[in-house]
């Protein structure tokens, strides 16, 4: 067990640079990148991606069978949605991201 040691009041005053008697211990940092790639696997965006990429797969399939109606009807809402869509994901990512 270590001595303890005492110091007067007028020292304590007149020399305020006394050493600590405990040294710092040294500890461990980590640095994590402030963005991931990985960050781009949120389940949320990969749905609405998925949704959206099967819409487009679907239209494709629609005008290989030769039903050009229904292809225009689906280009007319998707020319709507995928930008409603997109930037809805957009700030959903930035709005749910931890920078």
């Amino acid at each position: 067990m270590r001595k303890p040691h005492y110091i007067t009041f007028r020292n304590f005053f007149h020399n305020p640079s006394f050493k600590p008697s405990t040294k710092p211990r040294p500890f461990k940092t980590y640095s994590f990148v402030p963005f991931s790639p990985l960050a781009m696997l949120d389940p949320t965006i990969l749905t609405i991606g998925g949704i959206v990429l099967g819409i487009a797969i679907i239209e494709r399939i629609l005008e290989r069978w030769g039903v050009i109606d229904l292809v225009d009807q689906f280009a007319k809402v998707m020319r709507f949605i995928l930008p409603v869509t997109f930037y809805g994901a957009l700030f959903y990512f930035f709005a749910t991201f931890m920078f």
